[in-house]
């Protein structure tokens, strides 16, 4: 029995060390984008690979509060990004999906090709966002004026910089939700790799 609650002891401090650990780099990415010196340091990976990486380090916390974390998708999807902004994007919107989701709900994340672009959708049966509130919910320290910080924690810098990491991948993303207590879904669109690389390619600077 002391042995069990040792190790959920020590699993609760690693979490909340996690936690901390990745609200202190938001924080800094934050500044960083502000001032223009965030970079990306972009490659060709699996996106199954940064779902499962991403989903493993929210699971204990979805278990804890008894949610349903499920992922569905298309197999075989690589993007051209870099691993670990993107892992960033996933975790914060995964994150918040399983903070804003009351007990014995639940958390999808999909993946899928359309039309070109692929799509990351992640999808909850959380307390919902209402409609006028869902233009400004990617507005950095947005959450800190709605009362949703003290409820449920937060300084309201995730979707900011999650908003400005996928466009500096070149993609969108959107909000959507039916209203409150109906939960909400966070779609990201990024070009898929051909298109990446020749924007990338119109980027650079022409040498002289």
């Amino acid at each position: 029995m002391v042995g069990e609650l040792r190790a959920r002891a020590l699993d609760a401090l690693e979490r909340n060390g996690e936690a901390l650990s990745r609200l202190v780099n938001d924080v800094l990415d934050t500044s960083r984008s502000v001032t223009g010196k965030l970079r990306l340091d972009l490659e060709l990976v699996p996106l199954d690979d940064i779902v499962r990486d991403s989903v493993r380090t929210v699971e204990p916390s979805a278990e804890a509060k008894g949610l349903a974390l499920e992922v569905h998708g298309e197999p075989g999807i690589s993007v051209r990004a870099d691993r670990d902004r993107l892992q960033q994007v996933l975790w914060n919107l995964l994150s918040n999906a399983i903070k804003f989701t009351p007990a014995n709900g639940s958390v999808t994340l999909w993946t899928r090709k359309d039309k070109g672009s692929i799509q990351i959708a992640v999808q909850d049966t959380g307390i919902g966002i209402s409609p006028d509130h869902l233009s400004r919910v990617f507005e950095r320290f947005w959450q800190a004026h709605t009362g949703a910080s003290r409820e449920f924690g937060g300084l309201g810098i995730g979707l900011a910089l999650s908003r400005h990491l996928v466009e500096m991948h070149g993609g969108t993303i959107a909000a959507d939700s039916g209203g409150p207590g109906r939960g909400a879904t966070f779609t990201i669109t990024l070009p898929n790799p051909a298109v990446a690389l020749a924007r990338e390619r119109n980027l650079r600077p022409v040498a002289k």
